[in-house]
């Protein structure tokens, strides 16, 4: 790479390097004039264009050149500043992007956890905000069913019949419900049901011992506790309810083309970041 193809900008005092092709993608910006020499404010400095704005802030908008989409850390909250950043820049439609602040927002996601302790038997009712975080994780919970003889019904594992994973039950696109525990069939027969979770492998057969490692896969997944409760002290029914801040989608754009032109570009929603 030659070193007309380089560009090194000083940015409040915070150095950058980037392509030159990087900073021309809009023809019609600041930086792009600056690149090509058309724009006198921004000095040239030892080999670098020194620029007295926000350091800090253009790492956002280098990211935007670079990618093409919109993504910010979750706590950020400088909308108006980096919008005020981007109209000097001349990356107008960037500055429009910002001004949607309701689309770049992380979300709040609620996920409530119901636990209910009957006998030999355990019912877990699972309900959550965001239907795509439902749908992750029951594609991580699988509960098998197994029969034994009363004679080894405290066996890990039923030592005749194998295993046989069985669907969830989905009330809705919003909750989940299954169980797990020993319950009496007929003869000297229980049917017993264990649940796995992933990447867990184990197949669990305690409700207690499912609750904790249902608690460990949210917590590592982002979410936080916020409340325990009880729902029904004669089912002996718990709630225990969880939040965590869902990044949202990242804003990407398309932009066509043509020799000459300015460049008509497009918002659309971006799938890459998901859930977290």
């Amino acid at each position: 790479m030659s070193s007309q193809e380089v560009i090194v900008l000083s940015v409040g005092g915070v150095r950058f390097v980037t392509r030159a092709s990087t900073l021309q993608q809009f023809p019609e910006s600041r930086l792009a004039r600056m690149v090509n020499d058309y724009d006198r404010e921004f000095k040239l400095v030892n080999g670098e264009f020194f620029v007295d704005r926000d350091g800090a802030l253009f790492s956002y908008i280098m990211d935007f050149l670079r990618t093409r989409q919109v993504s910010l850390p979750t706590d950020f909250s400088d909308y108006q500043r980096l919008q005020r950043e981007a109209e000097f820049y001349g990356l107008y439609l960037l500055a429009d992007l910002l001004s949607q602040e309701h689309l770049l927002k992380p979300r709040l996601e609620i996920l409530e956890v119901r636990f209910s302790l009957q006998e030999m038997q355990t019912f877990f009712r699972i309900f959550g905000s965001c239907s795509a975080t439902i749908e992750a994780l029951a594609e991580q919970i699988t509960v098998f069913k197994g029969q034994q003889s009363g004679q080894g019904c405290n066996s890990p594992f039923p030592s005749q019949k194998p295993l046989v994973p069985l669907p969830l039950e989905r009330p809705s696109h919003h909750d989940m419900v299954f169980l797990c525990g020993t319950e009496y069939s007929a003869g000297d027969q229980f049917v017993s049901r264990y649940v796995s979770i992933k990447p867990d492998n184990r197949k669990l057969l305690n409700g207690t011992n499912v609750l904790g490692l249902l608690f460990d896969t949210l917590l590592k997944d982002g979410f936080r506790l916020i409340s325990t409760r009880t729902v029904a002290s004669e089912e002996k029914v718990e709630c225990y309810t969880f939040e965590r801040m869902k990044r949202a989608a990242g804003l990407a754009i398309m932009v066509n083309q043509t020799p000459g032109s300015s460049g008509v570009a497009q918002a659309r929603r971006s799938q890459v970041q998901k859930g977290k």
